[in-house]
């Protein structure tokens, strides 16, 4: 073998040129799910300086002088009175270090319905924006409030201090003094309201204090006054002047008498405490399962939870007037045959009863028929008796019977009651 051959490989692997590296992968998967900034829309309707009518300097110094007008000689005079020349100066240093032109390029102004009615006038307050002023110094810190009997030895005193000195009660019976009073003292409830509220609540203490109660909005509000629409129907006489039986009225279709002559009648069956473990903590909420009916063949069924207990009965029973059924009654007293429905490890046997049997099941079964105006049957429950299992399998198996009617049909027979025929029509 020849040393030289590999000696010229070797060379001729040093003296090649060097081979271009390969191209770096390219990613065209993005990196976030936003949309590329040349496809992004403005979120807000761009605005012409043309509708705007500030393109010329005249209109400018315009919309200047409505918007931003200088305070007047009569305005400065008023200021005047009320700043000590110190403040004025300062006012007028303020004044002069803003150019209107900037506030008039510069600035935005809203121009929405509900929009500030003022720019710069703090003498107005308005309760939708402004706090309530306070113009009274805090009480001190250790004082404390009035108990139940001093609250009413002051109020004693407050309305013996109405009573003029020149009233003498001695030697005045209970009448004759009541007829004195009426003389002698005319005050009204609303007066009474009031000193009431002007009087302090905190022991040894007189003087005035800041109420903790935030002002009242006011009815007729700039740009959303008669835009609400109320919620009560003139049809239902007053009955639910709140609206809470509205959604209820429109989903059923019952009037609003009915609708409140059975959520009040509606009785809640179950209660439980559910608890439910979350990564904050365990939450507790009421459970409830309420019933409703009209006595008169129709019966429902509603279940809720809410942390509060009449929230979750509202709920309920709301729901349980919603969904009323039509309940199949033999003679409007008992059911036809006897039937059963399971649910769980709970099974409820209803069976009929010849009249006069009356109702012989547990305390909730007993109110279920009660509800739905069911006089004679007896209901058995061989096996589990859990509250809520019990009550959903009542209602399957009322719900479940078998219409003599259809299956006749079906058979293609005629049906004939042998009370109603052999015994000429008196069935009890």
């Amino acid at each position: 073998m020849s040393v030289a051959r590999p000696a010229r490989s070797l060379l001729s692997r040093g003296l090649a040129p060097a081979s271009p590296a390969p191209p770096a992968p390219r990613c065209h998967a993005p990196f976030h799910s936003s949309a590329p900034l040349a496809k992004r829309k403005p979120r807000f309707k761009s605005i012409r300086a043309e509708e705007m009518g500030l393109i010329t300097p005249q209109k400018i110094d315009e919309f200047t002088q409505k918007h931003f007008p200088s305070y007047t000689s009569e305005e400065l005079d008023v200021l005047r009175k009320r700043y000590t020349p110190e403040q004025m100066a300062a006012l007028e240093a303020g004044e002069a270090a803003i150019d209107p032109r900037d506030l008039t390029i510069q600035g935005r102004l809203r121009r929405d319905s509900y929009h500030l009615p003022y720019m710069d006038d703090f003498s107005r307050i308005l309760p939708i924006v402004d706090k309530k002023p306070r113009p009274h110094a805090p009480p001190p810190e250790k004082l404390r409030f009035m108990s139940a009997e001093e609250h009413a030895n002051d109020l004693e005193k407050a309305i013996e201090g109405l009573i003029p000195k020149s009233v003498n009660f001695e030697g005045l019976e209970e009448n004759d003094m009541a007829e004195a009073l009426d003389e002698k003292v005319s005050l009204n409830v609303e007066e009474a309201k009031i000193m009431e509220g002007d009087r302090s609540t905190l022991v040894g203490y007189d003087k005035p204090s800041n109420s903790a109660l935030a002002p009242a909005l006011g009815k007729n509000l700039r740009g959303i006054a008669g835009l609400s629409k109320p919620t009560i129907d003139p049809e239902d006489k007053g009955l639910d002047d709140e609206g809470k039986h509205q959604d209820t009225k429109r989903r059923t279709g019952f009037g609003m008498q009915e609708i409140v002559m059975t959520f009040a009648k509606s009785k809640r069956l179950v209660d439980r405490f559910v608890t439910n473990q979350t990564r904050l903590g365990k939450v507790q909420r009421y459970w409830i399962l309420a019933i409703a009916g009209n006595r008169n063949g129709r019966l429902g069924m509603g279940e809720a939870k809410s942390t509060e207990l009449p929230t979750a009965m509202f709920k309920a029973k709301t729901l349980a007037i919603r969904n009323m059924q039509p309940i199949p009654r033999y003679e409007n007293r008992t059911i036809y045959g006897n039937v059963e429905a399971k649910v769980g490890a709970t099974i409820v046997q209803l069976q009929s009863r010849p009249p006069g049997f009356g109702l012989r099941a547990s305390h909730r079964l007993f109110e279920m028929f009660r509800y739905v105006g069911i006089q004679d049957i007896a209901a058995k429950m061989p096996r589990s008796r859990n509250p809520m299992n019990s009550v959903k399998a009542c209602f399957e198996a009322l719900m479940s019977q078998k219409d003599p009617n259809a299956i006749a049909l079906a058979r293609g027979r005629k049906l004939v009651d042998c009370r109603k025929v052999y015994y000429g029509g008196r069935t009890e």
